[in-house]
């Protein structure tokens, strides 16, 4: 920028933070050409002269701080070469006085440091830190745990499971109740239980029983003392004689004897009775002997008639329609066999014996009486004899089935007659039907 030509004396001023130029003239081309552009491109030219000599002022104070850092660089690298030399001699000095302190404290053997750490952490050492933190610790434990016995212990308000110990101890009270009263309700319905098991095994032992008759029955699959009490109560409905099956009812003390017969008591009241047990089974003598005289006795009976169903069966291994002790009898019935013979001799044995020996009886001709057992006793006999051949024989059985026939007849015969000889002697003329099989 070239020196401005003063027409007159400029004045040139500061007030405050405004320049005040008066009569200068700048002649600088540059300045010139410029406020000439702008002026005429419609700029005022007074704002582009501030723009310029503002522009101007700032490259200016630009230069002048340039020069400025250069000289300050310049007196900070001279400064820094004298600081470094002087920093680098004290440096060694105190790099050699601090090995040396460093090895006064850190040295591996003789060092203060492992002097100390040996006196504080040694094991031989009396007030090494591990022993005095394993007192403290020791102490502080022992403590804590006494403080936390006695905390946790207590009932009052110290205690932060006051609450829950006693609602705990509260709970399993009413636990332990309850439990009980559980138990008791389960043991009382064991109880039943058991009752009940016993009811329903004592029931099913009865079935049991029941369905073992059935399965040895031999009168088409019902139990025998049923076949039994329909044979008798047949040949006892013929004679006018009450008939009862009281296999499951309780006598006089117990349930011996299955049929009991009431001898006249379709008419009135009976004038005897005779008790049969019907048995599927072999019986020793003596205990058959014995059953009969308990069934007798419970059930009020003047007679007692032991029936089984082959003959192999009858008590002691004996013949059948022999008497016992003059009041008791063994017969043989088998329902295969569809005959009621021997049951029928046996039943009329059975009724004019209770009938002799009735004070009713008196006019009874005995020996007429006994002459016509005997003889029907001969044709059973007679007809054992012979279902015995036909058992044998291969050949001749119709004939032998007509002689048995009339063997039968003549044994219904003989017991005709008997029935004839108890009406004549007891005075009794009401009709007796017979019904022959």
């Amino acid at each position: 920028m070239e020196a401005a030509t003063p027409l007159r004396s400029p004045r040139v001023a500061v007030i405050g933070d405004v320049v005040v130029a008066d009569a200068l003239a700048v002649r600088d081309r540059c300045a010139v050409e410029l406020v000439r552009e702008r002026s005429e491109a419609g700029a005022d030219p007074a704002e582009v002269l501030i723009d310029a000599i503002e522009i101007g002022a700032r490259v200016l104070s630009r230069e002048r701080a340039e020069v400025n850092a250069d000289f300050v660089r310049t007196e900070f690298e001279k400064v820094s070469r004298e600081v470094e030399g002087a920093f680098t001699e004290k440096a060694r000095t105190v790099a050699e006085l601090l090995g040396k302190r460093v090895d006064d404290v850190f040295a591996p053997e003789n060092g203060q440091l492992a002097k100390e750490l040996e006196r504080l952490f040694g094991a031989e050492s009396a007030v090494a830190v591990q022993h005095q933190l394993r007192a403290v610790m020791a102490e502080q434990s022992a403590q804590m745990r006494a403080d936390l016995l006695k905390q946790f212990s207590s009932a009052d308000a110290h205690n932060p499971l006051a609450d829950f110990k006693a609602g705990t101890m509260a709970a399993m009270r009413l636990a332990s109740e309850q439990q009980n009263t559980s138990l008791k309700a389960l043991n009382e319905q064991i109880a039943g239980l058991k009752h009940e098991v016993v009811k329903l095994q004592s029931e099913r032992e009865k079935q049991l029983e029941v369905a073992a008759e059935h399965a040895r029955s031999t009168a088409k699959g019902r139990p025998y003392e049923e076949a039994v009490f329909d044979a008798v109560d047949t040949i006892a409905r013929a004679r006018g004689d009450d008939c009862d099956a009281v296999g499951d009812l309780s006598g006089s003390g117990g349930r011996k004897g299955d049929v009991v017969v009431g001898v006249d008591g379709c008419a009135g009241p009976s004038r005897a009775r005779i008790v049969l047990e019907a048995k599927n089974a072999y019986v020793p003598k003596n205990k058959a002997v014995a059953e009969l005289d308990a069934a007798m006795e419970q059930r009020d009976a003047d007679y007692g008639v032991w029936v089984v169903p082959s003959e192999d069966l009858l008590p002691g291994r004996g013949a059948q329609l022999r008497e016992v002790n003059g009041n008791k009898l063994f017969v043989v019935y088998d329902p295969e066999d569809r005959s009621t013979l021997g049951l029928e001799v046996a039943y009329s044995l059975a009724r004019a014996r209770t009938l002799t020996a009735s004070d009713e009886g008196d006019g009874l001709d005995a020996t007429a009486l006994r002459t016509e057992l005997e003889r029907a006793l001969a044709a059973m006999d007679d007809v054992r004899r012979i279902k015995s051949q036909l058992t044998a024989a291969t050949g001749g059985i119709e004939a032998a089935r007509k002689i048995l026939d009339e063997m039968a007849e003549r044994v219904r015969g003989h017991l005709h007659q008997i029935d004839a000889l108890v009406v004549a002697g007891t005075g009794d003329d009401s009709p007796v039907q017979r019904t022959l099989v």
